[in-house]
């Protein structure tokens, strides 16, 4: 169950991954960018798994009482998810705003 989190955070990564990768389209698509772009993503990756595995490590587990568990027990599976989506989403903003500095437009 630990891991039910990243599996449901793929699809939405998979789409940030091709739009950071495909645009802006006016940028000079060179060996140095495309270098730049492989680690940024491979370091958002990391990033979005270990914040994830860090939010379902913090996730308070309801206690069990007479009637089982209460309901509570799904945001063990939700925090991890926002967890690693925020990292994602916040690494690739950052590496946005550096290759726009190093590879934009030059007047």
């Amino acid at each position: 169950m630990r891991y039910l989190a990243l599996m449901l955070l793929a699809p939405p990564l998979l789409i940030l991954c091709w739009g950071y990768w495909a645009y802006p389209k006016s940028l000079p698509r060179s060996a140095g960018r495309r270098v730049f772009d492989v680690a940024a993503l491979l370091l958002a990756l990391v990033t979005a798994v270990q914040c994830a595995l860090l939010g379902f490590d913090r996730a308070a587990l309801p206690a069990v009482d007479g009637f089982g568990r209460a309901s509570g027990a799904i945001w063990q599976q939700v925090l991890p998810a926002l967890y690693g989506y925020g990292a994602f989403a916040g690494v690739l903003a950052l590496a946005m705003v550096w290759r726009h500095v190093c590879w934009g437009r030059r007047r």
